[in-house]
């Protein structure tokens, strides 16, 4: 395929779906799928199959369209009415959808309404998952319809490698998955390095809890991965590339392939692309769900075949990745980030977002809130803003006591800070990370101490166990966080925490390890307090823990008395 023919089987399939009257879009994703949108799907297309339908109205099963918590998802768009969602869609009500919308005279119903305009919705801005919701991901003519693999034509005929690493440069695009470092400078390094064969990876291996950020980007367009891989493969001088999926992933595993697949048999991947010189193929490898697989070093062993766990560095993978050869990693969001920005140029999406943090991040906004699901918004938003306005703010008039960012490598940031920027450093200065994008949100039965056990029995579990730091490090933790949850702990257990938590974070091998402590840490610096009722006065200000050994407050009084005791001591010496 070249690229004339691209763009005409973009135009047929643009003209076949505005042929249609009425298009239903029903979500098939991962959290609408679970919730039963298979059957409304089903109920749709009996529907239209029996009133003979089928010149006037598309059922098309799409990708997540963002309000998880409120699936199955409809979307129906019509030539004479604007766009309208229905939320929790039955398959009764779907056919009631359909008769209503298919009608000569075309009406919206009233129930189960979701407004377009809602804050949900209106306060996001769509780069990466303009396509998700709108596009069925099984079918390449539909990305192709909305400018997909446009991008990849534009770079393989009109720019040269270096060309495309400036442009990355020029967007300011940082790394998705966490560490938040500059794409551009990766790309050009792994350009640069010298090499008979380079490889591209997209690690898909998000093992947050309460993240789903790639998982619903692979789902709901695959082709825009495999595009902004394929960019990055002529940019650096790649002819192979590896996408990474975590193995409770097997919607987007299937979808991916598929995928592959069908780029391939157009000409799109393989050999030749898009009749040129370059040649770039993609694979899949399957994680078997270890969380450090998520670290770069762990993760190409893992897909050469050897046993997931880190290696020290350096060298970095830009040096000695894949069998010894350059390797680029990137995360999947941040691939899907690459066709936008050829498209548009590397100009408009740097205006996007705040000096330092360009463009747009996803986030699976979780926990106490009124509306989880998958949102996208401009780097620079503040929390408030995201949990009150997008989420729709704490459900059952509960209070908001805390958010926790950047997963088990992340921090929990108080109400004191809900107006802080969603940004990599602002979020750094409060002891938190950006991460890959989960967002906890956490109300005032929240017990924090607790929080801080949760995520480092995580952290105890997914250790690979080859540095002691984290292997034993994370052990001692939890097991100090349980004498603190259950009434046991003494005052010195608590330095005993703090001391731990900078042993890790200075001595384990990886980046599991070193910022494991980090949540405990966050928890510590803004909620002492009760960390001390739990040690001192033997109760949970959130009513949460159970003290099994419960002494009188009397006690607790002089346990804190002699702790100020041992401290003076201490410091006489």
């Amino acid at each position: 395929m070249n690229r004339p023919e691209l763009q005409a089987m973009g135009e047929r399939e643009r003209e076949r779906q505005q042929s249609y009257r009425c298009r239903l879009l029903c979500c098939a994703s991962t959290p609408c799928l679970s919730s039963g949108a298979t059957a409304v799907i089903e109920a749709l297309k009996q529907f239209v199959k029996e009133q003979e339908l089928d010149a006037d109205v598309l059922v098309t099963a799409t990708g997540c369209m963002g309000p998880c918590s409120r699936g199955p998802l409809v979307t129906v768009q019509t030539r004479d009415l604007e766009d309208v969602v229905y939320e929790h869609v039955t398959p009764e009500l779907a056919r009631d959808i359909a008769l209503a919308h298919a009608a000569p005279e075309p009406r919206a119903l009233e129930r189960n309404l979701l407004a377009a305009d809602s804050p949900f919705f209106a306060k996001q801005k769509k780069v990466v998952l303009s396509n998700s919701g709108l596009i069925d991901p099984e079918r390449l003519e539909c990305y192709v319809a909305r400018g997909g693999y446009g991008a990849l034509a534009n770079a393989l005929r009109e720019m040269t490698p270096v060309e495309v690493c400036e442009a990355i440069t020029r967007s300011g695009l940082r790394g998705r998955g966490g560490a938040g470092y500059p794409t551009g400078l990766k790309w050009d390094l792994v350009r640069k390095a010298p090499g008979t064969r380079k490889f591209v990876i997209a690690n898909g291996d998000e093992g947050d809890p309460g993240a789903y950020m790639d998982r619903t980007l692979m789902e709901s367009d695959p082709h825009r991965v495999l595009e902004g891989m394929a960019i990055a493969g002529y940019a650096v001088g790649a002819e192979q590339g590896y996408i990474y999926v975590r193995g409770e992933y097997p919607i987007a595993a299937k979808r991916l392939e598929n995928a592959i697949r069908m780029a391939e048999r157009r000409g799109l991947l393989g050999g030749r692309v898009l009749d040129s010189s370059f040649s770039f193929r993609i694979d899949i490898r399957i994680g078997a769900g270890a969380f450090v697989c998520g670290e770069e070093t762990a993760l190409m062993a893992s897909v050469m075949g050897r046993r997931g766990q880190p290696s020290p560095r350096p060298p970095y993978p830009a040096q000695s990745g894949l069998w010894g050869m350059p390797t680029l990693i990137n995360n999947v969001e941040t691939f899907g980030n690459i066709a936008p920005i050829i498209d548009n140029g590397a100009e408009w999406y740097a205006a996007i977002g705040t000096d330092k943090s360009k463009g747009t991040k996803i986030f699976a906004l979780a926990g106490t809130v009124a509306t989880t699901g998958l949102i996208e918004v401009p780097m620079g938003i503040s929390l408030r803003e995201i949990i009150f306005d997008i989420g729709g703010g704490i459900p059952n008039g509960r209070a908001f006591k805390a958010a926790q960012t950047g997963g088990p490598s992340g921090g929990c940031i108080p109400a004191e800070h809900l107006d802080t920027p969603v940004d990599y450093d602002s979020l750094r200065r409060l002891g938190s990370i950006m991460g890959s994008g989960g967002l906890v949100v956490m109300d005032d039965t929240s017990c924090m101490p607790d929080v801080a056990k949760f995520f480092m029995e995580f952290c105890m579990d997914e250790s690979c166990g080859k540095c002691v730091p984290c292997r034993v490090g994370t052990v001692q933790l939890h097991r100090l966080l349980e004498h603190i949850t259950n009434g046991s702990a003494t005052p010195r257990d608590m330095e005993t925490l703090e001391e731990l938590c900078v042993m890790m974070q200075e001595t384990s091998l990886c980046g599991l390890g070193q910022s494991a402590p980090n949540p405990l840490l966050s928890t510590l610096r803004y909620f002492r307090e009760e960390y001390q009722a739990h040690i001192l006065e033997r109760t949970c200000p959130a009513g949460k823990c159970t003290m099994d050994h419960v002494p009188p407050l009397e006690q607790g009084a002089e346990l804190q008395r002699r702790s100020r005791s041992t401290t003076s001591d201490s410091e006489v010496s």
